[in-house]
C-alpha cells in the first residue's frame, strides 16, 4: 500500500490520504457554494460606486450614468439587495431603511428585466436551482411567482429582513406602458436602463406618500432625452435640489487596465464612443467644446517654479459654487487647469476655508455678480471673500480690451483646445463632467452644470495678473490696481 509522509513525519496510508482529500474538496465546494450563495457579502465597490450609494443619504433621486459594462447594474443590484435584506456592510454611508421595503425594479422590456434586473438579484433566469445565486443571498429568499408568457421571468420575490418581516420585490418592465408600474405605495424603485419619461414620471408618484427612493442606473444611449435633462439641466426646477448625478467612464473602471480600455473604446462606432465608454449623452451639433477629451487631458504634475497662476471663481448658492485653480506657461503659451473645487449650498466661510489652503497668494479672478450685494448684510459679495483671506483681484473679469463676452471667452478656450494649448489634469474629476455635457440648445449657451467652466474662462481671461508663487509676497494690492 503506498504511503505519505505528514508534516509531523508519519506515514498516511492511501486510504487515509484519500479520505483527507476528499474531505478538502468537500470544504472547497462548500466554500465555494457559500460564497455563491451570498454575493453581497462580496461585494467591494469602486469609488464612484460608492458615490452613487452615498448619495442616497442625501438626494431623493439619483441617476449613475455611465458607460457600458462599467459596474453601474451591478451596483443597483447590490444596493437593492442591502434595501430588501436590511443586510448593510459597516461601510455603508447611504440611506439605510429599517424596516422591510417594497421595491419596484425592471427595465425596457420584461426579457431585459429577466435577463439583467433578476439575473443580478436572484440568479440566472432558466436555472431554478440556481436561484440564490444573485445579490439577495439565498436563505432569505421567502419566495417566488412566475411572470406568465415570458420564459424564467419573475413577477415578484419575497425576502426576508433583518427585522423579522418581510420585504416585496417586485419586477416589472417599461414596454407595457405606465399602468403596469401602479401599486399602492413603495419604498423604493430602480430603473435599469433609461425609462419613458411618463413611467418615470409614475414611479415618482408611487414613492411620493412614502417619501421613497428613485435610483436610475444607464447609459445614455438616447442623447439628451427629458429624463436626463431632468438631472443634469434642470432649470430653475426647486426640485433639482433632490437629485444628484453620478457618471462613470471606463477611466473608472479599476478592473480594466490600459491595453483593455484601448482595445475596448476602439470596439466602439465614433458616433457611440463617448456614451459608451464615458457614459455621455450624445449632444450633437449643439456641443460647445467638439473635443476629444483625451486631447487635453493629462496626467498632474509639480507645476515649475517659474510658471504663473491665477484662480477662477463662479459664485453660486442653488447651482454650485465653483473654483479652479490655474497655471500659466507664457513661453509655450499653454494654459493648465490643475485644481477644482465645487460645492453647492455654503458660505462664503466655508468656501474660502476649502480654498485657503492652494495658497493664500494666488490671485482669483471673478465675474460680476461679485459686485452685487447681499440681501442681509448688504455688503458685497468680492468683499465678503476678500474678508475670509482670498486675494481677489480689484476689478472683476475682463479681457485686455475691458470686455467681457461669453462667446469670445468660449472661443479662446476652444482655439485653445484645438491648438494643445489648454490642458486639465485628470484629477480634476468635476471639471470634464462639466465638459462632456456642456452644450447649446437653439443656439443659446445652456447655463447649467458650467461652474467650474466658467470659472476656468474667467480665470483665463484675467491670465495679464497670473502671479509665480515665489514672488507672491514682493507685490501687493492697492484698491485699484496691481502693483
Amino acid at each position: 500500500m503506498t504511503s505519505l509522509s505528514s508534516a509531523s513525519g508519519n506515514l498516511i496510508p492511501q486510504s487515509g490520504l484519500s479520505s483527507m482529500l476528499k474531505e478538502q474538496a468537500a470544504l472547497l465546494t462548500e466554500l465555494d457554494r457559500r460564497r455563491r450563495t451570498n454575493l453581497l457579502s462580496g461585494y467591494k465597490p469602486y469609488s464612484k460606486q460608492i458615490q452613487f450609494h452615498e448619495a442616497g443619504a442625501t438626494y431623493r433621486e439619483r441617476l449613475f450614468m455611465a458607460g457600458n459594462q462599467l459596474g453601474k447594474t451591478l451596483a443597483g443590484a447590490a444596493e437593492a439587495s442591502m434595501h430588501l435584506t436590511g443586510q448593510y456592510p459597516e461601510w455603508w454611508t447611504g440611506h439605510r431603511f429599517d424596516k422591510p421595503v417594497v421595491m419596484i425594479a425592471g427595465s425596457e422590456s420584461y426579457e431585459l428585466t429577466r435577463d439583467g434586473v433578476q439575473r443580478l438579484l436572484v440568479g440566472p433566469p432558466m436555472s431554478e436551482e440556481e436561484w440564490g445565486t444573485g445579490y439577495i443571498p439565498k436563505a432569505v429568499i421567502v419566495a417566488t411567482t412566475r411572470r406568465s408568457g415570458v420564459s424564467g421571468a419573475l413577477d415578484s420575490v419575497t425576502v426576508r429582513h433583518v427585522s423579522g418581516g418581510s420585504s416585496t420585490l417586485l419586477l416589472k418592465a417599461y414596454e407595457q406602458g405606465r399602468g403596469k408600474w401602479q401599486a399602492n405605495t413603495v419604498d423604493y424603485i430602480w430603473f435599469d436602463e433609461e425609462p419613458p419619461e411618463d413611467v418615470y414620471f409614475e414611479g415618482i408618484t408611487r414613492t411620493n406618500a412614502t417619501r421613497g427612493l428613485i435610483a436610475v442606473t444607464f447609459t445614455p444611449l438616447k442623447g439628451m432625452s427629458t429624463v436626463v435633462a431632468r438631472f443634469i439641466m434642470p432649470g430653475e426646477d426647486p426640485g433639482a435640489l433632490q437629485r444628484s448625478v453620478i457618471t462613470m467612464t471606463i477611466d473608472d473602471a479599476e478592473h480594466y487596465s490600459d491595453e483593455e480600455r484601448k482595445r475596448i473604446i476602439d470596439s466602439y462606432p465614433a458616433h457611440e464612443r463617448e456614451a459608451r465608454t464615458k457614459g455621455v449623452p450624445s449632444l450633437g451639433s449643439g456641443r460647445i467644446f467638439p473635443i476629444a477629451e483625451e486631447s487635453i487631458r493629462i496626467d498632474a504634475f509639480d507645476i515649475p517654479k517659474h510658471w504663473v497662476q491665477i484662480g477662477g471663481l463662479d459664485f453660486g448658492w442653488d447651482h454650485p459654487f465653483g473654483a479652479v485653480g490655474c497655471a500659466w506657461d507664457r513661453e509655450a503659451d499653454v494654459f493648465y487647469v490643475t485644481k477644482a473645487y465645487r460645492e453647492r449650498e455654503a458660505t462664503p466661510i466655508i468656501h474660502a476655508a476649502a480654498l485657503k489652503p492652494w495658497g493664500t497668494w494666488l490671485p482669483w479672478s471673478w465675474p460680476h455678480d461679485g459686485l452685487q450685494h447681499d440681501k442681509g448684510s448688504g455688503e458685497q459679495l468680492a468683499a465678503q471673500y476678500r474678508a475670509q483671506g482670498l486675494t481677489l483681484l480689484p476689478e472683476r473679469a475682463t479681457f485686455d480690451d475691458g470686455t467681457n463676452g461669453v462667446e469670445a471667452g468660449l472661443s479662446d478656450m476652444l482655439q485653445r483646445m484645438q491648438t494643445g494649448r489648454w490642458k486639465v489634469f485628470s484629477t480634476c474629476s468635476e471639471w470634464f463632467d462639466e465638459f462632456r455635457l456642456y452644450h447649446r440648445k437653439d443656439g443659446k449657451v445652456v447655463k447649467e452644470r458650467d461652474d467650474l467652466i466658467s470659472a476656468s474662462r474667467y480665470a483665463l481671461m484675467m491670465k495679464r495678473f497670473a502671479k509665480v508663487k515665489a514672488d507672491a509676497a514682493a507685490w501687493k494690492f492697492t484698491d485699484r490696481k496691481v502693483v
